[in-house]
Order: C-alpha cells, then sequence, then structure tokens
C-alpha cells in the first residue's frame, strides 16, 4: 500500500507553463485498459489513447503485441495542458498509482514483455525528469525492491484498434475491470483527490 503523504513529489520537475498547450507522455504499465482509466480522470489532461510502442507498424496490433513476439508494450499517450499538469506531475501518478514499477515484464494477471513498466520519453527533457525521479524513489526507499521501468526513446506511437479506447469505462463490471482497473481508479481518488477533473470528483 502507497503511503500517499510520504510519497516524493518530483524533485527536478519542470513549472507549469505560462499558457496553455499540448504535450504528450508516452507510459507503459501493464494492461492498457488499466492506465488509461487513471490518467483520462487527471485534471489538465486532454485526452488518453491505448496503443503500442518500441516495435514497428508492421506487427502494431493487438493480437500480435500479446503473443509476445515483438518489442512493443501496450502504452497509453496521455496529451496533457502543461499550464495545468507538468510531466513529472504525471509521471507520480504513475509511479505511485497506475501500476507496479517493481514488476518485471508483467503486471497483475498478465505477464510477458508487452507489459513491462516503460517511460518512453519524446525529447532530452522528458528522459531528463523521468531519471532524476527514479532516481529520487530509490534513494527515499519508497518500494522494498528495485525499481524495473525502463526508459526508452519514442519513436512511434500506434494507437490501439477502436474497441479498446474507454474500455474500462465502458465495461465496469467486467471481471478484470472490476478486479484490476476499478481499484486503480479508488486509489487515484484516495491519494490524488484534489488532481481529479472537475467534472470527475
Amino acid at each position: 500500500m502507497v503511503d500517499f503523504d510520504n510519497f516524493p513529489h518530483p524533485e527536478n520537475d519542470q513549472p507549469l507553463a505560462e499558457s496553455a498547450g499540448e504535450e504528450r507522455a508516452v507510459l507503459g504499465g501493464g494492461c492498457f485498459w488499466c492506465t488509461e482509466a487513471v490518467f483520462k480522470r487527471l485534471d489538465g489532461v486532454l485526452g488518453v489513447a491505448p496503443g503500442y510502442a518500441g516495435g514497428s507498424a508492421e506487427t502494431a496490433d493487438y493480437r500480435t503485441v500479446c503473443s509476445g513476439t515483438t518489442d512493443h508494450a501496450e502504452v497509453i499517450e496521455v496529451r496533457f495542458d502543461p499550464s495545468k499538469v507538468t510531466y513529472g506531475q504525471l509521471l507520480e501518478v504513475f509511479f505511485s498509482v497506475a501500476h507496479d514499477p517493481t514488476e518485471v515484464d508483467r503486471q497483475g494477471p498478465d505477464s510477458g514483455r508487452q507489459y513491462r513498466s516503460v517511460v518512453f520519453y519524446a525529447d532530452d527533457e522528458q528522459r531528463r525528469v523521468a531519471e532524476s525521479y527514479i532516481d529520487q524513489l530509490e534513494r527515499a526507499g519508497v518500494y522494498d525492491r528495485p525499481i524495473a521501468t525502463t526508459l526508452e526513446p519514442l519513436d512511434a506511437f500506434y494507437e490501439a484498434e477502436d474497441y479498446h479506447r474507454d474500455y474500462a469505462e465502458r465495461h465496469p463490471w467486467q471481471p478484470y475491470i472490476a478486479v484490476n482497473a476499478r481499484p486503480k481508479v479508488e486509489k487515484l481518488e484516495r491519494g490524488f483527490g484534489d488532481r481529479l477533473r472537475r467534472d470527475e470528483s
């Protein structure tokens, strides 16, 4: 159980932008149904799309990625307004709520390289913030095991098939969603209630 009162905020984050804009973060933390359900509720998030990153366009489809034979990870692309939420604040949710960053090639009931914990950085600044935050979390001893999250350059993001979008919202009582996604959303509400979208709070 994460202690939100003592969970470190990023030391080396960027300040909020002075004017509205749009940036994106691409994060892999297991099944994209679950991570999408968490991030779409945050204030400052403009949109979340499930998809694939880390492999080629030829193998960027659900059946092939799920075979575990590609370099892809299931990811989400988070489009956000940097005047409302910082990249580091998104990483804080990623590490404390959205998944277990100490797991190697698995999350919950799902196993395979496609479920690895990974930050796909778009530029040197995103890499700097992510590297610094992982080091900070390790120094703080937040977890009982080493953080397994990899940092990989974002070459391309391939949006997943339409039926994956908003999957948890559209299937709230599906057993997988009830057991794996809903607890993460409840965890977000407990730890980050002040950061939820106004229409979601």
